[in-house]
């Protein structure tokens, strides 16, 4: 099986992440249930959000991507409250707001989107200094969405300069 049937600490049921609002938000729409790069599935899940997204003027796309990200700090620090477990990798809604972030300022095509999307993947996975402090000094909601913002404005810096 592909993926997760228990999760977390309190051993929740892949029904009970689906059928809770908030844990569906925060597992991004189920991506965030897959046994192997929960990660890249739930920044997967922000690609058709991103799309949509960028169809939108600057000023729609920034209001979403702040308030992904404000509220990211609730959903997900209810999300770990919830599963017993702080910053479980199959909390993703912050993978989702980070490659909002990435993709900010910078003009749509597939290539971008690709290019954005294995950057930000990069910052999140290597996690160089401050991302990795970050991710291991900061705790609850504001944590778990903290090193993604960060990782999500380096990748996008990155991607805004090779462009």
């Amino acid at each position: 099986m592909m993926f997760l049937t228990k999760v977390g600490k309190n051993q929740l049921t892949a029904r009970e992440i689906l059928t809770d609002p908030i844990l569906c938000l925060a597992f991004g729409f189920g991506s965030g249930l897959a046994k192997k790069a929960p990660g890249t599935f739930g920044t997967l899940a922000a690609v058709p959000i991103y799309i949509a997204l960028a169809q939108t003027n600057i000023w729609i796309y920034s209001v979403v991507s702040v308030l992904c990200s404000v509220v990211g700090i609730w959903i997900c620090g209810i999300a770990a409250e919830k599963l017993g477990e702080h910053d479980f990798g199959g909390i993703v809604w912050d993978e989702i707001a980070g490659l909002l972030i990435t993709m900010w300022f910078v003009v749509f095509s597939w290539q971008n989107l690709l290019l954005g999307f294995i950057l930000f993947r990069a910052f999140d996975i290597i996690k160089p200094w401050p991302i990795k402090w970050i991710d291991q000094k900061v705790s609850g909601g504001f944590g778990i969405m903290l090193d993604d913002v960060i990782a999500g404005v380096f990748a996008g810096l990155v991607l805004m300069y090779l462009i």
